[in-house]
């Protein structure tokens, strides 16, 4: 990592500010070959992290723009290495001639998540640490945010800290009474870890019980808005989002094929889909959207039942509802009430929610039932497991551990148990990044964007 890398670190539409980022042996020097200070020292002697005011100049005097430089020197900085950054108007022409600029000089293009995968390999952040900066970066919601922040700031290295170093009191008492028979060291029995190894136990099983919620809460709720046709759906869809997504019409069937948008509601972001009417059809393409419509409710973690309640329940609507049961969450929507309600009650014990799009009639409620539906774990914030990486490390650290416990109950040897703790304290090693394998953190670093 001796190279120097420079990236624009903002977007590439036209903004007030946009930053140019250098990190590596030449960041200094190169900060000074392009800046000048209007008043005071060249950046070499300037203290870290201390912005200055200046002109941004190319190699032949050209003045870019007027604009802010600082440095930060490694150990100290965010990647470990000697970094500079320029921030300057942000017009993407300016930013680009500087980066070229910056290139002529001797940096080359940071590639994917090459700054912060520089502070991982330079033990400036944990591995799960560094996975939060793309996380916090893609929030959709409040709670998502607030979750990727407290893993930047170390909540799970934290915990999965407290677990590493019980499992390594352990390994080290029984190798030391094993290598050292001789010393005055305290007799090595299993007896006197079975706490440990339960308590070990007990902390990655309520970790892991996070992931369920935490996958939904950084991927979106697959859900499902299914009704017979005409029911309102269409109209529920545009409702929610504001704006007019979807062809609503008086004529049964409009919806032929499956609708899908991101939707902030109940401070939880649903991944949205309209579905077609569920009705037997002879018309071949509506047969295929009703296929599709029964696919998307099977594989939805909540169901949107769309009953019109102006017109009488049908045996089409006993169908949806049953359908609904069988999901893992499931409301049901009494539409149309600014029509009349013609049905008064339903043969579910499902949530029933009367609602009209043309008055707003029980929108709020809908809003705070999915709330209440989707509580997020009683744990910190920072503390809930996001992605199947993060999942599956700690799902085999805890098979070990249970192996482990299993072993020793079992009356095994303690070389027997002790290798089960060593298995589980490598699957929490590749968590926190203390033995994951290189593909891995290349595949890591490949879904963040250039200059972070």
């Amino acid at each position: 990592m001796s190279d120097t890398i420079a990236a624009i670190a903002t977007g590439s539409q036209v903004a007030a500010i946009g930053i140019v980022r250098l990190s590596g042996e030449l960041a200094i020097a190169l900060a000074d070959r392009l800046f000048t200070p209007l008043h005071g020292r060249p950046m070499r002697e300037q203290e870290s992290r201390k912005l200055v005011y200046g002109e941004i100049r190319a190699r032949d005097g050209a003045l870019l723009d007027l604009g802010l430089c600082t440095v930060s020197r490694g150990p100290a900085s965010y990647t470990g290495e000697d970094t500079a950054e320029f921030q300057c108007h942000g017009s993407p022409v300016v930013l680009r001639l500087l980066l070229e600029e910056l290139f002529a000089l001797g940096a080359r293009q940071a590639g994917p998540g090459e700054f912060t995968k520089r502070a991982f390999l330079n033990g400036r952040m944990e591995l799960c640490a560094a996975e939060a900066v793309a996380d916090i970066i893609d929030a959709e919601t409040a709670e998502a945010a607030r979750n990727a922040a407290g893993q930047l700031s170390g909540a799970i290295g934290q915990r999965i800290a407290a677990i590493y170093a019980a499992l390594t009191d352990i390994s080290s008492h029984y190798h030391a009474v094993l290598d050292y028979p001789d010393e005055d060291i305290e007799d090595f029995t299993l007896a006197q870890y079975a706490d440990t190894i339960g308590t070990a136990i007990a902390d990655l099983r309520a970790l892991l019980a996070t992931f369920g919620r935490g996958r939904l809460l950084t991927q979106g709720i697959p859900t499902a808005i299914v009704g017979r046709p005409n029911a309102g759906k269409s109209s529920l869809l545009n409702a929610l989002l504001g704006y007019d997504r979807a062809i609503v019409t008086s004529v049964p069937g409009t919806t032929r094929d499956t609708i899908e948008e991101k939707l902030r509601l109940g401070g939880q972001l649903l991944r949205l889909t309209d579905t077609a009417g569920i009705r037997e059809t002879s018309d071949p393409v509506e047969a295929l959207g009703v296929r599709r419509s029964r696919d998307t409710l099977e594989n939805a973690d909540l169901v949107l039942a769309v009953i019109d309640g102006s017109e009488a329940f049908t045996a089409e609507d006993a169908e949806i509802l049953h359908a609904a049961e069988r999901a893992p969450h499931a409301l049901v929507l009494l539409s149309k009430d600014d029509l009349g309600r013609h049905t008064t009650s339903l043969p579910t014990s499902l949530p029933v929610i009367p609602i009209s799009v043309v008055t707003g009639e029980g929108l709020s409620a809908l809003e705070e039932a999915i709330r209440a539906l989707y509580p997020l774990p009683g744990v910190p914030a920072g503390e809930i497991l996001t992605n199947a990486r993060q999942a599956d490390a700690v799902r085999r650290a805890l098979e070990y551990m249970e192996s482990a416990r299993g072993a020793m109950e079992g009356g095994m040897t303690p070389d027997i148990v002790l290798t089960e703790c060593e298995g589980a304290m490598n699957a929490l090693g590749e968590l926190t990044g203390r033995t994951v394998r290189e593909d891995v953190t290349t595949r890591i670093f490949q879904r963040f964007c250039v200059g972070k």
